[in-house]
């Protein structure tokens, strides 16, 4: 059992920065692969970005490539998404998920492979 807490969202303007943390319960956290997901209002929840657990391999969306970044510090249980050059499209609420994964180099992004989730963590980009 894994229990994820976002922290980090918050009002921006266009253009600017955020930077959100999902910090993760129990001791295994680099055995887990971590993905940030959105969900804007009537929407389905969408993919973002994701790294593996050792966290040497990352995935990201086409629209946020080069503007976001995701990383992971396993010594303090954390994954972290980078936000720059932020646009309103990308206003959402942010959750982070966690996966058991086999092997240390694997990556995930579809939302059901994901069991574990945040409480999720609201963006909001103004114009």
């Amino acid at each position: 059992q894994v229990q994820l807490v976002e922290s980090g969202g918050g009002l921006v303007q266009a253009g600017g920065s955020l930077r959100l943390s999902c910090a993760a319960s129990g001791r295994t956290f680099s055995s887990y692969a971590m993905g940030w997901f959105r969900q804007a209002p009537g929407k389905e929840r969408a993919f973002v970005a994701a790294i593996s657990g050792g966290g040497g391999r990352t995935y990201y969306r086409d629209s946020v490539k080069g503007r976001f970044t995701i990383s992971r510090d396993n010594a303090k249980n954390t994954v972290y998404l980078q936000m720059n050059s932020l646009k309103v499209e990308d206003t959402a609420v942010y959750y982070c998920a966690a996966a058991p994964a086999l092997y240390s180099g694997s990556i995930k992004s579809n939302p059901g492979e994901f069991p574990y989730w945040g409480q999720g963590t609201q963006v909001t980009v103004s114009s």
